[in-house]
């Protein structure tokens, strides 16, 4: 079932970048990126108030606490520069350099989070990020 998730991720992620270029036009990319997260504040609460998990606030640890907010601020960083990148830029463009994030994130998860690295996942994401560069290059 996560696949599916994955695929779903993948095609509202392109749809996030498609419309938010066709409706920044004039628009400060700052201001996009704060109506876009309030759109997706109201979301994520409604989501936990439909499926009665708010509840759940009151077992959060410390730790929980510390990694969501600094999970939070680097996904608002990565928001505002993405919508800045695709202001000034090409969609086309800038939204392969931003999966460079891929390549990144399975280092981490290695490095990090200790997950193993199968020969499969280090191909596939080596190719990624060959396929970034031969983009970056003009």
């Amino acid at each position: 079932m996560w696949k599916l998730y994955a695929v779903l991720s993948a095609v509202f992620a392109a749809a996030t970048s498609i419309l938010a270029k066709m409706g920044m036009s004039g628009v400060n990319s700052n201001l996009a990126t704060a109506i876009r997260t309030g759109i997706v504040l109201i979301m994520s609460w409604g989501i936990v108030f439909i499926t009665g998990h708010t509840g759940e606030v009151k077992t959060l640890t410390t730790q929980n606490w510390i990694f969501l907010i600094l999970s939070g601020i680097a996904t608002g960083l990565s928001w505002l520069f993405y919508f800045y990148a695709v202001q000034m830029g090409d969609v086309s463009k800038v939204a392969p350099i931003d999966k460079l994030s891929i390549v990144l994130t399975v280092i981490l998860a290695f490095v990090i989070l200790g997950e193993k690295a199968s020969l499969s996942t280090i191909i596939g994401t080596a190719l990624i990020a060959v396929g970034t560069l031969v983009l970056l290059i003009k």
